[in-house]
């Protein structure tokens, strides 16, 4: 969406830039992508689902609509990026990748709370709630 900034670095990380830039930070396109995959992310924005994309941190309701607003009639560009990539995770359903965002954001690895998800969501009585999967993937990343 933003294609160049010009201002003051007021942090940055191996993953992430603060750019100050008029009073306002930017860095937002890596805390997308932390928080849902991009299959899933393309998804919410065809689909207009405003709700999805406000559960990413960082993005609020204005945000999400922008995002779709912006987005959606060039996701036809990018979908055979996306479907191309093969290193790209596939979904485990929309729990245990809310799981696993959740994982991911509390600081553990991605491979790490992927395997810990995976295993957790085999016992069908935890895979479709959120709580009790998420408790349980817990448990297997200890």
């Amino acid at each position: 969406m933003i294609a160049h900034l010009r201002g003051q670095i007021l942090s940055k990380t191996p993953n992430a830039v603060v750019v100050d830039c008029g009073g306002v930070g930017y860095k937002l396109a890596i805390t997308v992508l932390s928080g849902i995959s991009a299959e899933r992310l393309v998804g919410a924005i065809r689909a207009g689902d405003h709700a999805t994309l406000t559960r990413i941190p960082g993005i609020g309701k204005k945000t999400a609509e922008r995002v779709v607003l912006e987005l959606k009639d060039k996701l036809d560009d990018m979908a055979g990026v996306v479907a191309a990539d093969v290193d790209a995770p596939r979904s485990l359903g929309a729990t245990a990748d809310d799981v696993l965002s959740a994982l991911v954001n509390l600081g553990y690895a991605r491979p790490v709370a992927l395997k810990a998800v995976e295993s957790a969501a085999k016992d069908a009585s935890v895979a479709g709630d959120f709580e009790r999967l998420f408790r349980a993937a817990m448990a297997a990343v200890r």
